[in-house]
């Protein structure tokens, strides 16, 4: 079992916030750093001192960092042009030595799409820019030097492109997709995928979409045990239960609720919960998502007594 730490920075976090918590991720043996990519706070938080751009953000970690992966879960395919964020993307994973993991999902948070004035389509109409957004990126990666990429879509067409800078994982970078659409999300990820990411939900519906990717890939002769099976939950962890309660407050949660909808409570009940998934959906990545980043001790007590005991 891999645990990675998913950041929520638009929540009220500082580049340097992130540094340090990225750093401790690292030192503590954690897989990977991620954030999410957004502009705009969610709920009563301040989001002070503002938003901080995921790709300009994790450019500047992959130079601050030697082993942990870098990633977005996930990036929204509303945001940005797909052959400048391929340009991004690529140059982060080489100023990293090749650690990038990339994330795209099609958008969905209407309020930042408002409030920063960027076009927020319906669903059909995302979807195919996300598909189309899948293809163009790709394409130019794995595009070998000294050849040209071209593409022919209803939202972008590109001609002769020569899809430089290369990345530095070649083909590309693992892309990671995920969500909870029956149809289009598994064939998008049955065509795309190196891993299939199911964010804040239970084990049965969790199982129920692998099982759709899976089948997915079936349909066009991929093996869909190819595709890695992770999962996001929040997270907050005590050493007793007074530790537990103060850091389920801390992040604006009951202490009920976030044992029953996260990995939550002590640490063996950390364990055990994860232990249920692995064995329920054959998840082998978990995504702790840390909403508190000032609170560097719970990443300590996590690597620490939780980590250990899962081997």
């Amino acid at each position: 079992m891999e645990l990675r730490i998913f950041t929520e920075p638009q929540q009220g976090a500082s580049y340097d916030d992130q540094l340090r918590v990225a750093k401790a991720a690292e030192e503590l043996g954690y897989d990977a750093f991620f954030r999410s990519d957004h502009i705009l706070k969610m709920g009563s938080a301040s989001g002070l001192p503002g938003p901080t751009d995921a790709w300009v953000t994790l450019g500047a970690l992959a130079r601050e960092t030697q082993r942990i992966r870098l990633g977005t879960l996930v990036t929204a395919a509303t945001f940005r042009h797909p052959s400048m964020l391929a340009i991004a993307v690529a140059q982060v994973d080489q100023m990293s030595g090749g650690r990038v993991e990339f994330g795209l999902g099609s958008g969905w948070y209407d309020a930042e799409h408002t409030a920063y004035g960027i076009p927020m389509p319906e669903i059909k109409e995302r979807f195919d820019l996300y598909s189309e957004q899948l293809a163009v990126l790709t394409g130019l990666w794995e595009t070998p030097e000294g050849e040209t990429f071209s593409f022919d879509g209803e939202h972008y067409q590109l001609a002769e492109a020569p899809g430089l800078p290369k990345p530095a994982q070649r083909p590309r970078p693992p892309v990671i997709i995920g969500g909870g659409g029956k149809k289009r999300t598994p064939q998008l990820a049955a065509r795309y995928a190196d891993e299939f990411n199911l964010p804040f939900t239970d084990a049965d519906t969790a199982l129920a979409q692998f099982q759709r990717v899976e089948a997915a890939a079936a349909e066009i002769g991929r093996d869909g045990k190819e595709i890695v099976r992770s999962a996001a939950q929040v997270v907050a962890i005590g050493r007793d239960e007074a530790e537990f309660t103060r850091r389920a407050a801390a992040i604006g949660r009951e202490p009920g609720e976030v044992r029953q909808n996260g990995i939550a409570g002590t640490p063996a009940e950390a364990v055990d919960k994860i232990g249920a998934w692995v064995e329920k959906t054959g998840v082998t990545r978990l995504y702790l998502q840390v909403l508190d980043l000032s609170d560097l001790d719970h990443l300590e007590l996590i690597a620490t007594e939780v980590a250990r005991q899962l081997g």
